[in-house]
């Protein structure tokens, strides 16, 4: 019987050809972008999923007063496993800063270098294809690199035992080859060096101590722990007693699951790279909607056919066919044509893949051969098939056969309440993704337009590598002297996105029980004229006082925590990680974060330790500044390849993923407002249909073209007004509810949904307008013809 079924739901296929195009296009764009979508989502949620421990494993991070960050201190994990029987392993690992590596004639500066204590490839389970699991990170000289390092330095050649020269001044020996990091890892690096060598250097591990944040620990607990909500508090809180035994700090501690890091609310110190839940939801939201927006432009089309097959049904009910085997007819037909749908949206997905991963920054992929996949996507084929099919079916074996074989078909369209609000979902529909397109678009255009506080045009930055520092005055000196780079500052930390912080900051009168945290950024006497910022009050550091280098600035920010005003917060002491002060310089306020965060409190001691050298360029001479800026960095740290990057470009880069999240966001909205049109072109075909007889004698009787493709028109404006109407609240509450995970925003008045419903008209008047006109130019006699 089934077979029957879809062999006339083939010939019906071929027998209407340009229904039939129209229905697919419309499912197969509606399934691709449902696809693609769900591919994406699908992506997110994988993180971290592959590693064989990945439901024992926890990332410890620490709740302040006033923020969470990600820091922990390095004594902390051997702490927890000597009182904690249930934590089985620990890892700690900390980023690396910019690492020069070396081999032969190869030299690079690499970004992406960990080191991590020897429990790291126990713990975690990147696979290692050549070396000794168990050992290649106990050697202190040692280094795991991934295969596309090892291609990139030694090419075909046998890593192991290779030495790679680190920093210029040490050597270190590959002690494995790691297979290239899963784009689906939290963790992303080329490089693990083991703890022990950092250790050499560095006080906390040297001291294991507890009083300074600067590792990301992670503990694996026993497999027979119930990580249950109850459970996982009751650890949290013997991790808080185990602290205070070492420490007085007010701070708490959370474990985080591995797998949900990726998604979970940022936090200070993440690692590039981290998802974003709320865009998670959105997106998902937005697959579903396309997918229903297909399924009612499906309903509608076969509801415009229906008068085309009514003697077909009348003759089936003479002939004995009972409803049932109609519906189940119907049924087969709608999911015949939904699988059909499938093959081409697969297609598609096929053929955008690439653009599509070049718009998300990802590298998913679709494996035809899953097995998995495939019956994921032919059950969504089936469901959606079914959705689409279900109203059509119990419409069409609804038909009186005596009615029908008579050619009374007209008065049987169907529940007109149902039909209507399907095409009020839809503009809904429609009217909400408009609404979002715009509100996105000039959000970002906010971000890319809004004055952070100082002149963010023209500054291009090297960092002070390597022998730069130490010859700090040579190099200062050579920049002085060329016009090109004389306008420059030296900053320890870029003002983009800040991530150094502390609670060691003190001030008369400060509540003993306050611990706040502090953001720091080391600047010089140049800072304030290079950035073009402006003072609220005092002065910047100058070279006229000697005492200025125990001196501090701070932002206005800052005195309202203090409970001080511009006027009166000059002269006044200040203590930083126990070294006194006064504060000389009130700087005014500006963005050192991206513009999700509110602006905090800042303090700007002397800069002492280097970090990066700011110049701010002439207008049109950026390249001559570059070569300038290249030659006296080669004849002064000849070691170190030049490098240099631009201010705004990484104050772009910092809203990289809502740059992505947006043209994302107007790719699917324009396809979901696409299929929404061949909803309501199958509706006003379907009218178009049901008034012929009516259009013919009014035409007969004098009426215009005009007056006819309004009175076909007028119905479907008054569904577009109903889902403005709905829809107005509904994308009010979405993008406020957007806009609230940015400290600083645009306000959503009424042009923007005045903007978007004015389209939604169009856009609808455009669409009824070619089966209207076609309607209103036929001759009346052939109208009149038709019943």
């Amino acid at each position: 019987m089934l077979k029957t079924y879809f062999k006339l739901a083939y010939r019906n296929i071929i027998r209407d050809k340009a229904y039939s195009l129209i229905n697919i296009t419309g499912l197969a764009v509606g399934l691709a972008s449902s696809i693609l979508i769900l591919l994406w989502v699908q992506n997110e949620f994988s993180y971290d999923k592959f590693h064989k421990n990945a439901n024992q494993i926890y990332r410890i991070s620490c709740n302040l007063v006033d923020s969470k960050t990600v820091g922990t201190p390095a004594g902390m994990p051997a702490g927890l496993k000597a009182e904690m029987p249930v934590v089985k392993n620990t890892v700690r690992i900390q980023p690396s800063n910019t690492t020069l590596l070396e081999t032969g004639n190869k030299k690079f500066q690499e970004e992406r270098v960990f080191y991590a204590d020897p429990s790291f490839m126990d713990v975690f389970s990147y696979p290692l294809v050549k070396g000794d699991r168990n050992t290649a990170l106990k050697q202190v000289d040692g280094a795991l690199i991934t295969q596309e390092m090892a291609t990139k330095y030694f090419g075909k050649e046998d890593p192991i035992g290779k030495v790679i020269r680190k920093d210029n001044k040490e050597n270190v020996i590959v002690t494995g080859v790691l297979a290239n990091i899963p784009p689906n890892s939290d963790l992303q690096f080329d490089f693990i060096l083991p703890m022990t060598s950092l250790a050499r250097t560095n006080n906390d591990l040297k001291n294991s101590v507890w009083n300074n944040f600067n590792f990301y620990d992670y503990v694996q607990l026993d497999k027979n722990f119930d990580p249950s909500a109850s459970n996982l508090l009751r650890l949290e809180k013997q991790i808080d007693q185990i602290f205070r035994k070492h420490d007085s700090m007010k701070a708490t501690f959370q474990l985080q699951p591995l797998t949900k890091i990726h998604l979970a609310p940022e936090q200070q110190g993440d690692l590039p790279g981290h998802g974003n839940a709320q865009y998670v939801n959105i997106f998902f939201i937005v697959a579903i909607l396309i997918l229903v927006v297909a399924c009612i432009n499906f309903m509608n089309l076969a509801t415009a056919r229906s008068a085309r097959r009514a003697k077909e049904i009348g003759l089936r009910k003479v002939a004995g066919a009972i409803r049932g085997q109609l519906i189940i007819q119907f049924l087969s037909e709608s999911v015949f044509i939904s699988f059909l749908s499938l093959l081409f949206a697969l297609g598609i997905v096929i053929l955008f893949l690439p653009i599509f991963n070049e718009l998300a920054n990802r590298k998913l992929a679709i494996d035809i051969s899953d097995a998995k996949l495939w019956i994921s996507l032919l059950g969504i084929a089936l469901l959606t098939g079914l959705i689409s099919g279900s109203y059509p079916a119990l419409f069409l074996s609804g038909f009186n056969p005596v009615k029908v074989l008579k050619g009374n078909v007209k008065s049987m369209g169907g529940n007109l309440l149902f039909r209507n609000t399907l095409v009020v979902i839809q503009f809904m529909v429609s009217i909400v993704l408009l609404v979002g397109t715009v509100v996105i678009y000039n959000q970002l255009k906010f971000i890319r337009d809004r004055n952070p506080g100082f002149d963010k045009a023209n500054l291009l930055y090297v960092p002070m590598t390597g022998d730069i520092w130490k010859k700090q005055q040579a190099f200062k000196n050579e920049l002085k002297q060329n016009p090109l780079t004389s306008d420059f500052a030296v900053i320890t930390d870029l003002p983009t996105n800040l991530g150094g912080w502390t609670v060691s900051v003190d001030w008369d009168g400060k509540d003993p029980r306050s611990q706040l945290s502090f953001p720091v950024m080391g600047v010089d006497e140049d800072f304030t004229h290079t950035f073009r910022m402006k003072l609220a009050a005092g002065r910047s550091f100058s070279r006229a006082f000697k005492a200025d280098s125990n001196n501090y600035m701070v932002n206005e920010k800052m005195l309202s925590v203090m409970g001080l005003n511009a006027s009166t917060a000059i002269g006044k002491s200040l203590t930083l990680w126990g070294n006194k002060g006064t504060i000389i310089g009130v700087v005014k306020d500006f963005n050192f974060k991206p513009v999700q965060q509110a602006i905090e409190p800042l303090v700007m001691p002397f800069n002492k330790i280097g970090g990066y050298v700011m110049i701010r360029t002439l207008p049109g001479k950026t390249n001559a500044t570059v070569q300038a800026l290249s030659s006296i960095s080669q004849e002064l740290n000849p070691a170190y390849p030049f490098k240099f990057d631009f201010l705004d470009q990484d104050l772009s880069n910092l809203y990289k993923g809502e740059q992505q999240m947006g043209n994302i966001f107007n790719l699917f909205a324009a396809l979901g407002i696409f299929i929404s049109c061949l909803g309501l072109y199958g509706l006003s075909a379907f009218m178009a249909e049901q008034r012929t007889k009516e259009i013919g004698v009014r035409k007969v009787l004098g009426a215009s073209v005009f007056n006819l493709v309004y009175l076909l028109s007028a119905s479907i404006t008054r569904l577009i007004f109903i889902a403005i109407f709905i829809a107005i609240p509904l994308s009010w509450y979405a993008v406020n509810s957007w806009l609230a995970g940015f400290a600083y925003h645009i306000h959503v008045g009424w042009l923007v949904f005045f903007i978007a419903s004015i389209s939604a008209l169009a856009i609808a008047w455009l669409t009824v307008s070619y089966e209207s006109v076609k309607a209103a130019i036929v001759n009346p006699i052939k109208s009149l013809r038709t019943e």
